[in-house]
């Protein structure tokens, strides 16, 4: 399959491939040297014909980031893999509102972006990190990788790879908002439910591709998520993370 966009502008299988796994290179989930899955577990993976893969590796190779052995498989180069963005370590209750705000600004028009170019796969991995968060709510737990894995499948889903990167690079900043979020909201027995149907209704505005509303629900799930978190007071501005989690746990 070639690698160009379609008429419409949108990009192929192979780009959608090629991107994700570049992505996942650069962030270090792959580790240096390490053995990529075989072409039918990403095919799996991705939902894909064995050739969209194919076509992705190669690309991966033009560019140097990967490396293959005869009769072994792909392996990933030890060279060039580092953040494409760095944030500096969150160190205080100040950094964690600035967190919020700057996701206020990037993720409802990445949620609105994810309505309009969803494609069957990218959907398919909303919706698997909501039945994650679904199971978790039911056993009144919060789940803050399948949390995180559901904002990242939607800026994924945007096929602008300036939003999932930004949020790949903020993980560890939004995984600390979403532990203490998960925190605060088991504080009230409906939290968990009303934070699960937040969700929900944000996958059903993409599903069904209503951007302006995919765009409102995210802020309003955001706005919401920092709220209940700061909502028994306003904390310090220098204020450390860690004392503030000890308060929080409270």
């Amino acid at each position: 399959m070639s690698s160009a966009t379609d008429g419409l502008g949108r990009k192929s299988l192979a780009d959608v491939v090629f991107e994700r796994m570049h992505r996942a290179i650069k962030s270090g989930a792959y580790k240096p040297d390490e053995r990529l899955p075989t072409e039918h577990a990403l095919s799996a993976e991705f939902e894909v014909s064995r050739p969209i893969v194919r076509e992705a590796l190669r690309r991966l190779r033009e560019q140097g980031l990967i490396y293959s052995r005869q009769g072994a498989g792909s392996f990933v180069r030890s060279i060039g893999l580092k953040q494409p963005l760095g944030f500096g370590q969150l160190e205080n209750v100040s950094d964690l509102l600035n967190c919020y705000e700057f996701r206020l600004t990037l993720e409802p028009e990445g949620a609105a972006l994810a309505a309009e170019r969803h494609r069957p796969a990218t959907l398919a991995a909303i919706e698997a990190a909501l039945e994650l968060l679904r199971d978790a709510t039911n056993r009144q737990s919060h789940r803050e990788d399948a949390d995180f894995e559901f904002h990242l499948a939607i800026a994924i889903a945007a096929e602008n790879t300036y939003f999932s990167t930004a949020l790949e690079a903020l993980k560890d900043h939004i995984a600390v908002g979403m532990r203490f979020h998960g925190i605060s909201v088991k504080r009230d027995a409906a939290g968990l439910s009303r934070v699960f149907g937040e969700h929900a209704a944000i996958h059903a505005a993409i599903h069904a591709r209503d951007g302006t509303r995919a765009r409102e629900l995210m802020r309003e799930h955001l706005a919401g998520s920092r709220e209940r978190l700061f909502e028994r007071r306003r904390p310090a501005e220098g204020e450390p993370v860690a004392e503030e989690a000890q308060k929080a746990a409270l």
